[in-house]
């Protein structure tokens, strides 16, 4: 074969392989159209949002629960002290204990000059 044929032969190959490569990029037909792409990256942001509220929401909600429960406890520490207290006030207005101290101090106890009060 002499030099022209080879040309040719090349030159030949060469159109086919453009023609091929001008085939495989043509345009592809988008699935969605712009007012639907619009309408799914709205509702992905609704969706996206909702959850950040609803995480949101129940974080506070949590701290609001763990608050009432410190409360709830130092209620229950403040309860307790007070019940000891009764218990201290009962013990120390008790007529014999009172009547003792009275004796140690030197208060003289006739029933003439005790009155009952309630």
């Amino acid at each position: 074969m002499s030099n022209l044929a080879r040309k040719m032969q090349q030159e030949s190959i060469q159109q086919q392989e453009v023609k091929s490569i001008k085939k495989v990029t043509k345009h592809a037909k988008s699935l969605l159209s712009p007012g639907e792409k619009i309408l799914g990256v709205t509702c992905a942001a609704l969706i996206c949002l909702g959850g950040v509220t609803i995480i949101s929401n129940q974080s506070k909600i949590y701290d609001v629960n763990k608050e009432i429960q410190t409360t709830q406890s130092s209620i229950a520490v403040l309860e307790k002290s007070n019940k000891e207290l009764d218990a201290q006030i009962s013990n120390l207005s008790n007529f014999e204990r009172l009547r003792e101290v009275a004796e140690k101090l030197g208060l003289d106890f006739s029933k003439d000059n005790v009155k009952v009060v309630q």
